[in-house]
């Protein structure tokens, strides 16, 4: 049997590090346990092989989300994290499709998709959509596209047909000033997440907002063989401030793949039939999570993941559920594609006929619940693209007023409103 340290001591558990929905293939049908409990065979490889532009999206999505976890958790040290990086890469992959020149350089650059062409990029989105839809039938997997535009706009024939084809995204135009906009666009968040995330666009749209470039991700999954309840426990969540937490631990014997290595432990656990895993990275001794992050580049995540090996492990796993909300602006601009935020220099003159936008905003709410049956997750990127706001007038105080004929500055009436308003 592998050893693997106690929990109260050298594991630090610590959730801001998990990909929880990172697609492995099972090395040995041991790993699933008894096969009554399994009532369909585990998935041992892909319906197909991936093409070398689907493999290189594949590893770029890695890259892109260790990075952009890493500058998010420098942004906020000590406090909790939870991504998706396929949700942002999809979102920034529609927008990707209407930028030109540097900001599409460097939108490119931010994705850490390398020297991929556009049209490939493209090809590995839509395969990759198609292959992980039907994968297990055990798993709830959705994912939704959606381009909510001002309806004053003119879409470029060439953009709106790479989004519908590609990514097979709603595209609709709406009137932003109209009450109903926020709703129609919430109602989409709400229903693509089954109700796990709501009200992505504010209530009222602001001025100046000419699209939301969305992408929502549902994940529900059973863990092939589940926790026993009856084992579930208190216990002390150890924080990296040497401060301690109550939490309910999970636990659970199981022929799993894993690895216990001098500075993490690490164990994957696989939902359904095998294709989908979570995999759980703990630091131990006096490493810190810090460190651990900063050590997984998409090669060290490779190796890890490829250094697992099944045998018999004692998990131990906190049941928890949260919520999570952040802006990647600042991320992303360190990640390089800074011109896109910048009004004046940002290009997205393949996106509208009639408008010459910037992003101002990408945000994303994810959520995630996991407990002795399974994983729920979601999550929802928002592109917000802005123009520059015609200036304001709001006589919402002391103000001037004159009628007046205009040509021959005949002023027919003047005055000074100096109390509030009272409508006849």
């Amino acid at each position: 049997m592998t050893p693997c340290p106690p929990a109260g001591s050298a594991l630090r558990w610590w959730f801001p590090v998990l990909l929880p929905l990172v697609m492995s293939l099972p090395a040995c049908d041991s790993l699933f346990g008894p096969s009554d409990l399994t009532p369909e065979p585990p998935l041992t490889e892909l319906p197909r092989a991936l093409s070398p532009a689907e493999d290189r999206t594949v590893q770029a999505t890695t890259a892109f989300g260790l990075d952009l976890l890493r500058e998010m958790a420098s942004e906020a040290p000590g406090e909790t994290v939870f991504l998706s990086p396929f949700s942002a890469s999809m979102a920034l992959g529609m927008a990707l499709n209407g930028a030109d020149g540097e900001t599409w350089n460097g939108m490119r650059s931010a994705l850490r998709l390398g020297q991929l062409d556009e049209e490939s990029v493209n090809d590995a989105h839509s395969g990759l959509l198609e292959l992980l839809a039907g994968l297990d039938e055990g798993v709830e997997w959705r994912v939704g596209n959606a381009i909510w535009h001002r309806d004053d706009l003119l879409l470029h024939e060439g953009f709106r047909d790479r989004v519908t084809r590609t990514f097979e995204a709603r595209i609709q135009g709406l009137d932003f000033a109209s009450p109903s906009a926020p709703a129609a666009i919430n109602d989409w968040v709400q229903e693509a997440t089954r109700g796990k995330i709501q009200h992505m666009a504010p209530d009222p749209i602001p001025i100046g907002v000419v699209a939301y470039l969305m992408n929502a991700i549902y994940f529900k999954g059973d863990w092939t063989i589940p926790f026993d309840a009856r084992k579930t426990a208190g216990a002390d969540f150890h924080l990296e401030d040497g401060s301690t937490a109550p939490i309910r631990l999970m636990t659970r014997v199981d022929t799993l793949r894993h690895v216990v290595a001098p500075h993490h432990a690490a164990v994957e656990l696989p939902y359904s039939r095998g294709a989908f895993v979570m995999t759980v990275v703990v630091p131990r001794g006096e490493s810190t999570t810090a460190e651990l992050l900063a050590s997984l580049d998409v090669e060290g995540w490779n190796a890890l993941t490829e250094s697992l090996q099944v045998g018999r492990v004692n998990v131990q796993l906190p049941r928890f559920e949260l919520e999570w909300e952040g802006e990647l602006n600042r991320a992303l601009a360190s990640m390089g594609m800074g011109t896109a935020f910048r009004p004046g220099e940002a290009d997205f003159t393949r996106m509208f006929r009639n408008s010459s936008p910037w992003i101002s905003e990408v945000k994303q709410k994810s959520f995630v619940r996991v407990d002795e049956v399974g994983t729920e997750a979601a999550a929802v990127t928002s592109v917000v693209m802005v123009e520059s706001a015609p200036p304001t007038v709001r006589a919402d105080r002391p103000f001037l007023l004159a009628i007046r004929e205009r040509f021959s500055g005949t002023l027919l009436f003047l005055g000074l409103m100096a109390e509030a308003p009272v409508e006849g």
